[in-house]
């Protein structure tokens, strides 16, 4: 077992593959997956490096895995697009931008969600604070 941080041993296959060892980045991101199976972006990397070897059946297939762990997380899904055309596979790359957009759409939601409720808890303690004031409209 390794003693260094899925973060670091992240940094270390992406070194690798800047310095032009391609080959040992894939192997170490494939180890770093068999230690870290819930790790998104380190599958993210293994699927680039893998379409960059020219695996694009195996690039797809990591790609699938990251996106399964980041359900709702756009980028994922925009990435998987991306990676898909690179790949040729047009289709998946449809599906994913599909995924990307409603995952937006859902993160927007949320966020207009939490606005509504932080305003409607605020407007809920100033009517209290003049109902205790004495304030009351009638």
């Amino acid at each position: 077992m390794t003693t260094k941080s899925k973060e670091t041993w992240y940094d270390e296959c992406v070194a690798l593959q800047q310095n032009g060892e391609l080959a040992l980045a894939v192997t170490e991101l494939r180890k770093l997956v068999d230690v870290y199976p819930d790790y998104p972006l380190a599958r993210l990397a293994l699927a680039v490096f893998l379409q960059e070897k020219g695996d694009e059946s195996g690039a797809l297939d990591s790609m699938q895995k990251a996106c399964e762990l980041e359900q709702t997380d756009p980028f994922y899904f925009t990435a998987f697009s991306a990676l898909a055309i690179k790949c040729g596979d047009h289709e998946k790359a449809e599906e994913a931008l599909g995924k990307a957009m409603e995952a937006r759409l859902e993160a927007q939601l949320k966020k207009m969600n939490e606005l509504r409720n932080k305003e409607l808890a605020e407007r809920e303690a100033r009517d209290k604070e003049r109902e205790q004031n004495g304030d009351v409209q009638e």
